[in-house]
């Protein structure tokens, strides 16, 4: 009796840590296409994106993407009650913005992993890795009336009733809204296939696939999608990516399969963490290291540059819709402050231009970890001085928070 009780727990234990990536993308197009409202809106929007795209495609130098697009986002956390101790909503204000640095990391292809590609590219000739030349940013200013936030506060909501059982709210219409809450039986995220900003729509993401490291008490990312790509996924069908398995069945690759023809056609979704060119696609090797297909967080590191256009194509039919006063003057905070020495050895100073009583400053790698962090109340010094404990050479980011907003630096230690 005991031995078959024990071979049931190791079955269960297997069957547990065999569990895959599942997206619930398509069952929410299918509730969006069965509603003639939300299906009309889709195609009209889909409309504009086929107009933006053959325009990008006839036209690839005369819309550059040299400015970077900056997008505000707002994180909601509806089962975290507003009475619940200061402590756990600092806490997952700080798993917010390190979601968000993975989001800029994988979108702007600097993440660590990325340089596996050079390695791995010789399987793909005529795929390179793409970049979006994005900054995602947590909203700190002029929040939607009613939502309790003040200017200088983090777009971070707690126990709101954002969306309740829907997937829009147009209290938050204009931002990027990320909900963190149960995402449905087996499912760790989904998006619609081209989200929309004017609407109020989320990307919704479960409490177990948000963000990286230790995580707060009831949002723990857990092993194998605790690296925050499954936002990195998610925000891709929201750009209006589709899954690079979506099929065989066209010999046009722009209009068969995800639509990207610089991602080999592939018509079965990927598991676990298979190497360059072990996995055969339609006629190809597939892509299984790429952002849209449904291995593991530590085995997925890249965007290609078909995407990235797609994506862009997708921002620019909608970049109408986000709000243009929640981020602030990115141009006058950049002049505010100038960092040096960079490339450093790891010390470097903050110069203001004027005095900044109340300030903060984050430091962290590609891979969106935090490796700093330190308030500064009522500092009167124009020129602070940071040390990092000694730090491996590479590419880093520090956000200088204040009630002016936040500004995103990117510092290179040697």
């Amino acid at each position: 009796m005991k031995l078959r009780l024990l071979f049931v727990l190791l079955a269960f234990q297997v069957s547990f840590a065999q569990q895959h990536r599942t997206c619930g993308m398509q069952e929410q197009m299918q509730r969006i296409m069965n509603d003639p409202a939300l299906r009309q809106a889709y195609l009209d929007q889909q409309s504009k994106f086929e107009t933006e795209l053959q325009s990008l495609e006839s036209n690839k130098n005369g819309n550059s993407t040299n400015a970077v697009i900056r997008i505000p986002v707002a994180v909601h956390f509806p089962a975290v009650s507003t009475s619940a101790a200061a402590a756990l909503k600092t806490c997952l204000r700080g798993l917010a913005q390190t979601q968000v640095n993975i989001l800029n990391a994988d979108y702007n292809a600097q993440n660590a992993d990325i340089s596996n590609y050079a390695a791995d590219a010789s399987y793909y000739p005529g795929t390179n890795t793409g970049s979006l030349q994005v900054q995602f940013v947590l909203a700190t200013q002029n929040h939607p009336a009613g939502t309790g936030l003040v200017n200088g506060d983090l777009a971070v909501t707690f126990g709101t009733d954002f969306l309740g059982s829907n997937d829009s709210d147009t209290t938050w219409s204009g931002y990027l809204n990320l909900v963190c809450r149960n995402a449905g039986s087996g499912i760790l995220g989904y998006s619609p296939l081209g989200g929309s900003p004017s609407a109020g729509n989320c990307v919704v993401i479960a409490k177990t696939a948000f963000g990286s490291g230790v995580g707060c008490t009831g949002y723990v990312p857990g092993s194998p999608y605790d690296l925050g790509r499954t936002l990195t996924h998610e925000l891709g069908h929201y750009f209006n990516l589709d899954h690079t398995f979506a099929g065989c069945d066209g010999a046009n690759c722009a209009t068969s399969g995800d639509r990207v023809c610089d991602t080999p056609a592939l018509d079965t979704e990927n598991y676990d963490c298979p190497a360059a060119g072990d996995v055969m696609g339609c006629t190809t090797y597939a892509l299984t290291m790429n952002y849209m297909d449904y291995v593991n967080d530590a085995c997925m590191y890249m965007f290609t540059a078909g995407q990235a256009a797609r994506m862009l194509a997708w921002y620019n039919s909608i970049s109408s819709q986000f709000t243009t006063t929640a981020l602030a003057n990115d141009a006058f905070l950049q002049a505010q402050f100038n960092i040096y020495p960079n490339p450093s050895k790891g010390s470097f100073n903050i110069a203001f231009k004027d005095f900044s009583t109340s300030y903060s400053v984050e430091v962290f790698d590609v891979t969106g970890k935090t490796i700093y962090e330190n308030n500064f109340d009522q500092s009167s010094d124009l020129v602070q001085s940071i040390n990092l404990d000694h730090p491996s050479s590479g590419v880093y980011f520090i956000n200088v928070k204040s009630d002016r907003g936040i500004v995103t630096k990117k510092l290179v230690v040697e």
